[in-house]
């Protein structure tokens, strides 16, 4: 669990990156921008609501409630670690490709789109970001860590991530396959988000148009060069 800092108080060991997985790639930068201007709107509305509830003893006066499909990845409180830092961190230790996280953020707005009326918000949005980016990789990539590794780079718990698995898959009907022109599509619609913001960026699009069945597994426990390093936590 985090304490005040945000950190765990217990050390765990991940693999040393590589000089090639510190360089974040831009895709990253421009998905955590687009993602933390959602959580910072859905954050308002959600305290608004908040305050239609107390205002009416419990009883909600608006006319569109918070829906509660994503309750399972609500935390207690928000971590302090930044969306754009926990990109990073699951990008550095996991190896998984760019894409992953493109793919990752294709499952987001497809479960938004099946429960248009749940938030993303500070609570819920870094439980979604990993389980998804995870879910991605086992689509996309040869070979992938498990899923006790992604808890460990992500603060949660291997049960816990296992849960989230279950909930994202059956949320999205287990919907997860993405064609090369819904890729595409995501791809031009980030590089929109970040030119609407002045900024021009082009995302790196390595997408695999057909994965292979047959994937690696790689063990949280067989990773060969490691050095100590403290594990972020979600409460």
């Amino acid at each position: 669990m985090l304490d005040a800092t945000g950190y765990n108080t217990y050390q765990g060991r991940l693999p040393e990156p590589s000089q090639n997985e510190t360089t974040t790639p831009r895709v990253l930068t421009i998905i955590a921008s687009v993602m933390e201007k959602l959580v910072a709107r859905n954050d308002r509305l959600a305290d608004s609501l908040s305050r239609q509830l107390t205002k009416g003893n419990g009883v909600f006066s608006g006319s569109t409630p918070i829906g509660t499909s994503l309750n399972t990845f609500h935390g207690v409180r928000a971590p302090n670690i930044s969306i754009a830092k926990y990109l990073e961190r699951i990008y550095k230790y996991t190896n998984c490709s760019p894409s992953c996280f493109v793919v990752g953020y294709v499952y987001i707005d497809r479960l938004l789109h099946r429960h248009p009326d749940s938030l993303v918000v500070s609570l819920n949005v870094h439980r979604l970001l990993v389980t998804s980016v995870m879910v991605a990789s086992k689509t996309m990539d040869d070979v992938h860590y498990n899923n006790a590794f992604y808890a460990r780079v992500g603060g949660v718990s291997n049960a816990e991530l296992n849960r989230l698995e279950l909930e994202l898959l059956f949320l999205l009907d287990f919907g997860v396959m993405v064609s090369s022109r819904v890729f595409e599509s995501y791809c031009l619609h980030l590089e929109k988000e970040m030119l609407v913001n002045g900024k021009t960026q082009k995302i790196e699009k390595a997408f695999i148009s057909n994965p292979v069945d047959d994937v690696t597994e790689i063990s949280a426990e067989n990773t060969a060069s490691c050095s100590p390093l403290l594990s972020i936590g979600l409460s």
